[in-house]
């Protein structure tokens, strides 16, 4: 199949419309049921979190789905969802529909989880370094507070002064106390970063419909046509370079984008072959 051509089609299917509701009322729900005054946290609690961190629940893996940072995030990802969920759930039924969204949203999760752990690896090598000297009160603290200040680059007001005073002064347990805190919280911050967003999925479904109707044309905003194939390869190769370089600032669940696409092509290939039907 090359083309999508229409046959009695259902411009909202029974799936997309509940998946729709339901992140609805989940962007609702994170906009007015939680704060300081109500005293919960819907990230801590069905935010995805790395395995390490002691916030991390198993039922994150399918609850992230359904959370969103703002109204442009939510927009994005359930107009793709409609777009082009409602293709494949027409083309292949509700039950076969949902078991590919939350495959693909899974997947994307469990590759994300991967890769976090591979980065945060060396913070938390380092931290444990901290931490043991912390503890034990040994002479090497100032040394690898000095190694974790440079390497994660941390900045303190004077922090070229402060490192000169701590190779100098190795001996001032106040001080190192204090700045054990701060990097403490640093630490902590890395380590409970939250990752939310029905991305992992919608880059499923985007892959699937690309590989199904290659040479159907899409419209970018709406005037300029350009083949699904084209599109789909352009986006992949950047969330592919973009995940690689990695940039400082860049807070995009990037594997999580080209885990779900990957999962959700290779559902669609598995199925392909296994359906004996040829469909135009």
């Amino acid at each position: 199949m090359t083309e999508f051509r229409p046959s009695r089609f259902e411009i909202l299917p029974a799936i997309v419309k509940n998946l729709l509701i339901i992140n609805g009322l989940f962007f609702l729900a994170q906009n007015t049921l939680q704060g300081p005054t109500i005293g919960f946290s819907f990230e801590n609690m069905f935010a995805l979190h790395a395995w390490q961190s002691s916030l991390f629940k198993p039922w994150q893996l399918v609850t992230h789905m359904f959370l969103h940072g703002d109204f442009g995030h939510i927009l994005g990802n359930m107009f793709a969802l409609w777009m082009f969920g409602s293709v494949l759930e027409n083309l292949w039924g509700s039950k076969r529909f949902l078991t590919f969204y939350l495959v693909c949203g899974l997947g994307a999760a469990l590759i994300h989880l991967l890769f976090l752990s591979w980065e945060l690896t060396p913070i938390i090598k380092d931290y444990a370094a901290i931490f043991q000297s912390h503890t034990n009160s040994n002479g090497g603290q100032a040394d690898a507070i000095i190694n974790f200040i440079t390497r994660y680059n941390l900045r303190f007001e004077n922090t070229e002064e402060l490192i000169t005073y701590l190779r100098t002064n190795p001996g001032n347990t106040e001080l190192m106390s204090r700045i054990f805190d701060q990097i403490t919280a640093y630490y902590h911050n890395n380590l409970n970063t939250a990752t939310i967003g029905a991305s992992g999925a919608v880059f499923g479904i985007l892959a699937a419909f690309v590989y199904l109707f290659p040479n159907t044309y899409l419209y970018i905003y709406f005037l300029i046509p350009v083949k699904a194939k084209w599109i789909g390869i352009l986006y992949f190769s950047f969330e592919l370079f973009s995940a690689f370089r990695n940039s400082a600032g860049d807070h995009v669940a990037r594997w999580a984008h080209i885990g779900g696409a990957i999962v959700g092509l290779l559902i669609v290939i598995t199925w392909n072959k296994t359906n004996k039907k040829t469909l135009y």
